[in-house]
């Protein structure tokens, strides 16, 4: 029996998809098929749908908005001069955010207001600047040994 579609996972073109337990087996030329408990292939396991979600995190306009949405709910007017990007480019991002489940959003007049759909988006925002920050540091320590290697051999 197929797992029920669990709340907010989107595929592409914001399809609901579902997640079951999956084994693979190689077929052909190195492609892997996807079976679930019964023998059928299953659209689309729970490593798939994790790239899914990262591939729609993976715009810096889209990373703008969460990050500001993560601190409340925004209109898109004061969104704009934040995100620094055209309208139509805003409300192309939005959508996509909006179609993965990841915002919504209610109309106030002729205002919409945008909100996180999960404060767990919020955390993954925090821990990511985390990583990075930790990233960069070492970044910034690896060049600054090589430029006192440089100097000691100059």
């Amino acid at each position: 029996m197929a797992a029920p579609v669990p709340t907010g996972i989107r595929g592409p073109g914001g399809a609901a998809v579902r997640a079951e337990p999956v084994r693979t087996s190689t077929q052909g030329r190195g492609r892997r098929q996807c079976h679930g408990r019964e023998g059928a292939a299953v659209s689309a396991p729970l490593y798939q749908l994790k790239a899914e979600f990262f591939k729609t995190l993976g715009h810096p306009s889209r990373i703008r908005v969460l990050e500001l949405l993560s601190e409340r709910e925004h209109s898109v007017a004061e969104m704009l001069p934040e995100v620094g990007i055209e309208p139509a480019h805003l409300s192309q991002q939005l959508a996509v955010l909006r179609r993965a489940n990841l915002v919504a959003a209610r109309k106030e007049g002729s205002t919409v207001y945008y909100s996180l759909t999960h404060p767990g988006l919020a955390d993954l925002l925090a821990v990511a600047r985390s990583i990075l920050t930790g990233v960069l540091s070492g970044q910034a320590e690896l060049l600054e040994d090589l430029r006192a290697s440089a100097r000691e051999r100059g």
